[in-house]
């Protein structure tokens, strides 16, 4: 038999050091990824105008002054800022009044009465439906324009160092998703003796512990990225307060309590699951272990669809279960790539079934994300005008041309693992059966100290692994294999900072619907948005005032459902508890429960509300202002 000649290269122990420096670059390219190109985070509500329009020349001072929004926000005091040419206070409200009217989002505050002609600065700030903020200014004037020592602000909301940790800790979350839920899935459905490989453990802990971090980080500075742009605001509670009675500071609540369960799921797969040898008893426990790790997994990846992109906008109810269904997908495959590469470099049990297992779990998991990716571009995009000339759009393309490349890197690891053998495993197992040399011979027999037989053990064991890493890194087939993984890796890490810097972009279509003017609602194609004012008296103290409803765009199907709260002041009015119910009588169809989420004071919402047919529908609307004092009030409404 011919001999070979070894392949001149790296050696065995100089290549994990050079696996280890790749990613740690690889690592360090993408949070200069993040801080240099992801900007700012824009949001998918957008302002389409204002009255005064910006730069417009007004002759006399207007009593008030207006923005609109392409979709709903949320504001606080000081949202809308007008100042006059000296920066003094021009407005008369600290919290905007909600003009809004059917599927037209409007704020405006008030301004004094004699004001001096000059040039005025309109500074606001907001957050949007999917909860990034929002901020801008313009300038208008009255008169003639003049100078004014007034400066736009040059920070938008979101940026700043606050800005900059809160989007290190968003790309940290998605990072810790893949590896926790990836690797889980990678010892369970590929390799299930991996449960008892330290190095899975550490990954799979790791995940965790990298998620958690970082949602308490997102939910700390939740305040002061979306407000004053201050570290020091983190620790505010009123701030912190108000930022759990928001849906992404629920969001990240649920996210921390799932993370609670998911250390449970962790100490029994790590625990009970690796040190159960009876066969029947490991299967029954990996189905139990799976399906309580998937309802898991399916409610953290939802705590990104609840209060992200995906949750407001088109089709919503469609887009969350869709975008649910991606982020499992993705950490399927990423976290599994990520599983394999550290059993490929840090473990030499792991044999060709387990590779080929995971090989058809990514081909499935490739799958899905097509099949969910096209649906998402095509929500987000709408238009190639979109795709090719929006900031969203662009990244869209470099997503997709990341995964382009990983895939045919893919397919080098697929054809590595067609020609994968466990003949090197069959090798180990025959060299440990070779007579032992004379040292081992010596160090195998009997001695009568413990602590001298205890060293001598250490001493085989080492020498046995270090036996097995030579088989392993001989193996070229495996060396092959580990060489396309990690290119996969070192793709899959810049795709992961592309897809994060995705969630933080303004979608395509609702920019260019913004620079064209128009509300990114689609037209109904029957019927017209509904508008109710129902007066209420709960009978108690400040029991007063009046709710208003729009419904858009009032037709059959999925409509966006807004209820203002105003009390007997005309101020905005916050209850304990607020729900509704839609009955068709006619029909006999209902009465329909709905429970909209607290957008702000005064103002909650409800999306994807299913209006079954056109009629004459009982709107019945149940206000509670404190323990005991509740009314429940009705009007009817044409919808469809």
């Amino acid at each position: 038999m011919s001999a070979t000649a070894p392949h001149a290269g790296p050696s065995p122990i100089r290549r994990p050091l050079a696996a280890a420096a790749l990613l740690t670059a690889l690592v360090s390219l993408v949070f200069g990824l993040l801080l240099a190109g992801a900007g700012p985070a824009s949001a998918h509500a957008a302002l389409t105008g204002s009255d005064p329009a910006d730069g417009a020349v007004v002759d006399t001072a207007p009593k008030e002054v207006t923005l609109s929004f392409s979709e709903a926000i949320a504001v606080g005091d000081d949202s809308i800022r007008v100042l006059d040419p000296s920066g003094k206070r021009a407005d008369t409200d600290t919290e905007p009044k909600d003009l809004s009217e059917g599927s037209t989002v409007r704020y405006g505050v008030a301004l004094h009465s004699g004001l001096p002609d000059g040039t005025y600065t309109v500074a606001w700030q907001a957050i949007s439906a999917d909860s990034h903020p929002i901020s801008g200014a313009f300038t208008f004037s009255i008169g003639a324009p003049s100078d004014t020592t007034v400066a736009l602000p040059s920070q938008e909301a979101g940026g700043g160092p606050v800005g900059v940790v809160y989007d290190i800790a968003r790309y940290a979350a998605y990072g810790g998703f893949v590896l926790l839920v990836g690797g889980s899935a990678f010892v369970l459905a590929c390799w299930r003796g991996g449960a008892t490989a330290l190095p899975m453990q550490r990954l799979v802990v790791r995940g965790w512990l990298t998620l958690t971090a970082a949602t308490l980080v997102m939910l700390l500075l939740r305040n002061p990225y979306t407000g004053s742009g201050k570290f020091a605001d983190a620790f505010d509670l009123a701030g912190l307060q108000a930022v759990l009675d928001t849906k992404p500071g629920a969001a990240l609540v649920s996210r921390l309590l799932l993370l609670g369960a998911a250390a449970l799921f962790i100490a029994v797969l790590f625990g009970t699951y690796a040190r159960r040898e009876d066969e029947r008893e490991k299967k029954d426990l990996t189905f139990g272990l799976a399906v309580g790790g998937g309802v898991v997994a399916t409610g953290i990846a939802a705590t990104w669809a609840m209060s992200e992109h995906a949750s407001t906008g088109i089709q919503a109810n469609i887009a969350m279960p869709v975008d649910v269904l991606h982020l499992l997908a993705v950490a399927a495959w990423l976290g599994g790539l990520a599983s394999l590469l550290v059993a490929l470099y840090r473990t030499p049990d792991i044999g060709s079934a387990a590779v080929r297992r995971f090989s058809a779990v990514a081909f499935g998991s490739v799958v899905v994300l097509a099949a969910t990716g096209i649906y998402q571009s095509w929500r987000q995009v709408g238009s190639w005008s979109a795709l090719t000339g929006t900031r969203y759009g662009q990244l869209l393309i470099l997503k997709v041309a990341l995964i382009a490349v990983l895939l045919a890197v893919a397919w080098f690891s697929r054809r590595w693992t067609g020609r994968l053998t466990d003949s090197a495993a069959a090798s180990e197992e025959a060299s440990e059966e070779e007579p032992a040399s004379d040292s081992e011979s010596v160090s195998a027999d009997p001695d009568p100290d413990p602590e001298r037989a205890a060293q001598l053990a250490r001493q085989r064991a080492a020498l046995t692994a270090t036996k097995k890493k030579r088989i392993r890194d001989a193996d070229p087939q495996r060396s092959g294999l580990r060489r396309s993984v990690l290119a996969e890796a070192a793709v899959a890490v810049v795709l992961l900072a592309v897809t994060t810097m995705l969630t933080s972009t303004e979608p395509g279509r609702t920019e260019e619907e913004a620079a064209a003017g128009t509300p990114s609602a689609s037209a109904p194609a029957a019927g017209g948005p509904v508008n109710l004012k129902m007066p209420f008296d709960t009978g108690g103290q400040n029991g007063k005032g009046t709710v208003r409803i729009d419904i858009e765009p009032g037709r059959t199907g999925s409509n966006d459902l807004h209820v203002w709260i105003d009390g007997s002041d005309g101020k905005p009015m916050d209850v304990p508890e607020l729900k509704l119910a839609l009955t068709l009588e006619s029909k006999d169809i209902g009465p329909l429960p709905v429970v909209p989420d607290r957008l702000a004071e005064g103002h909650w919402s409800a999306s994807a509300v299913q209006i079954p047919m056109a009629g004459d529908w009982k709107i019945d609307v149940t206000v509670r202002t404190s323990d005991i004092d509740q009314v429940t009030i009705d009007k009817n409404a044409k919808i469809g």
